[in-house]
């Protein structure tokens, strides 16, 4: 075993990377052509992606050669902040300054670049939460019927994921998940995110057929959604963890 390698309870590899112990995950995918390597977004694993035919052995000796880039990735993730009085949240990619005012009403309205609430200062961050939570539910139902119809797909019912390493997914029995961060995210790339797991209602992979699906439905480039969520995906988790 290197040294730098050992594995829990669950036998899980994990690489040491700046005092911390992080899992990495490892998948073998047929398109892939190359290796590839990346942290999630909340800096709670290292994930690389390889040809059906590379080793296993040889991703794990690939992030050992990496780990001065994987510390750097770690130092960059942002700090989370507590969420109060005069604090900034995103919505819809558009930021807004938190304003605690007891004579507002308990539930968060949008006022003018403005979230203002009352009620008590002590649940002002699960309120917060809770109301983004209701605008991403409302707003991604209605993303996935769009674009069901689109696909001539029956419109699945919509779950919503709290993950911290996936933004969205599919299952066999066609149920979708979508992470509820997205709320926080400019509109395209909600959007992209549904559309990419509608196109696996019609094609469980990522073959060209998925990819030509995708186009089809959605209305932006998928390419700049990703480089997007690529930039600033771990900025989503600030908030609230």
């Amino acid at each position: 075993m290197l040294d730098w390698l050992r594995r829990d309870p669950r036998q899980e590899p994990v690489v040491e990377v700046g005092g911390r112990s992080l899992p990495v995950v490892i998948r073998h995918l047929e398109r892939a052509r190359r290796m590839t390597m990346r942290l999630a977004p909340d800096g709670s694993e290292v994930r690389i992606s390889i040809p059906r035919w590379t080793r296993t052995a040889d991703a794990l000796a690939f992030a050992q050669s990496r780990r001065d880039w994987l510390a750097k990735q770690l130092a960059a993730l942002p700090a989370a902040a507590p969420l109060a009085d005069g604090a900034t949240i995103t919505f819809r990619g558009d930021d807004l300054r938190v304003v605690h005012d007891m004579t507002a009403p308990r539930r968060p309205v949008v006022d003018d670049g403005e979230l203002r609430l009352g009620g008590p200062a002590d649940s002002l961050a699960p309120r917060v939460l809770r109301w983004l939570q209701a605008e991403a539910r409302a707003l991604l139902a209605a993303d996935l019927a769009e674009y069901c119809e689109r696909a001539q797909q029956p419109c699945p019912a919509l779950g919503l994921s709290s993950a911290q390493r996936r933004w969205g997914s599919c299952a066999h029995d066609g149920t979708i998940r979508i992470n509820w961060r997205l709320i926080m995210a400019p509109d395209p790339v909600r959007r992209s995110v549904v559309a990419h797991e509608v196109a696996h209602l019609v094609h469980f992979d990522h073959s060209p057929a998925f990819h030509h699906v995708l186009k089809t439905i959605f209305e932006g480039s998928v390419h700049e959604a990703n480089r997007w969520l690529k930039a600033n995906g771990r900025t989503l988790y600030v908030p609230f963890g």
